[in-house]
């Protein structure tokens, strides 16, 4: 369950991208010395530095430390567990409770999605609000974490773990042969069956390394959001080469548990033991670690014979 309610609301999270990510390029309010203020980014005008923000999402928050803004913050959402020091309180980003963030005093709150009109809600209070919504590509990535660097005074910081991120991925993906046919995987998020397909950020992590999807027939118009539910049949008969599980933890599957599954014996993953568990947290966000994903699937792929 918990597994298809983090599909459900990344399904949700990139419907309504389309509120901060889309609007106009950021743009400081008066100087564009690193940590001036007053600061505009999107539709969001901070007059001075945040020293209390409230992240209601674990990617917003693993950014916001990322960029050195850590201690400015002063609570997080329920699901934020990383980094382990972070103030976690019982705020939820599923159903955020105006009242409840307006009780922690915050002078700036991010958030990944506008649920049931929280925006408003918290700008007629008089608190800022910054959507962060859920990437679809390396570059939204890149958008965000500057975004955030800018409106906490870290352009500067953010800069620096944007570069080094694409250094990184940049390397990691050079470092893997290239070969003569591309690999097919299967990216589980539950058990049953619920996946995410190449037009997703998921799937472009994938894309760097040519790999081709077998979940796409299953939302080839993107009307599911790119988070369709395959049938084992349809699974079984796509027949993926690799099978990556995002749902080691939440759920308890491995290789073993896979292997079990009924008339998956035929699959190509599973005859050459190409079933590789992901670390659910990473595999879905679209934060700094990201580069740890990308590692991921190049030590896999890396691993399979050419």
């Amino acid at each position: 369950m918990k597994r298809l309610l983090i599909a459900a609301v990344a399904t949700t999270a990139l419907l309504l991208g389309g509120c901060a990510g889309d609007s106009e390029e950021p743009t400081t309010g008066s100087s564009s010395a690193a940590g001036a203020y007053p600061v505009t980014v999107g539709t969001v005008t901070l007059d001075a530095r945040p020293e209390k923000i409230v992240s209601l999402s674990p990617t917003t928050t693993e950014i916001l430390y990322a960029v050195g803004a850590g201690p400015q913050v002063t609570a997080v959402d329920d699901q934020s567990n990383y980094p382990a020091d972070a103030p976690k309180t019982e705020l939820s980003g599923f159903k955020p409770n105006a009242e409840a963030i307006a009780a922690k005093d915050p002078d700036l709150v991010l958030l990944t999605n506008d649920t049931d009109n929280i925006v408003a809600q918290l700008t007629q209070l008089k608190i800022p609000v910054f959507l962060a919504p859920a990437a679809a590509k390396l570059d939204d990535t890149y958008k965000e974490i500057r975004e955030i660097g800018m409106l906490t005074g870290h352009q500067a910081e953010a800069e620096k773990v944007n570069a080094e991120m694409a250094a990184k991925i940049d390397g990691i993906v050079k470092s893997v042969p290239a070969r003569s046919k591309p690999l097919s995987y299967f990216h589980e998020l539950s058990p049953d069956l619920y996946t995410a397909t190449s037009k997703t950020y998921i799937g472009s992590v994938f894309s760097l390394f040519g790999m081709t999807n077998v979940a796409d027939s299953a939302d080839p118009d993107g009307a599911l959001g790119g988070y369709p539910q395959m049938s084992q049949e349809a699974l079984i008969k796509a027949n993926p080469d690799t099978v990556f599980l995002a749902d080691s933890k939440c759920c308890q599957q491995s290789a073993a548990t896979v292997k079990a599954r009924s008339g998956w014996a035929a699959v190509t993953a599973v005859q050459k033991g190409q079933i590789y568990p992901l670390d659910d947290d990473i595999a879905s966000r679209w934060g700094p670690r990201t580069v740890d994903l990308v590692q991921a699937v190049a030590d896999a792929v890396s691993g399979i014979p050419a």
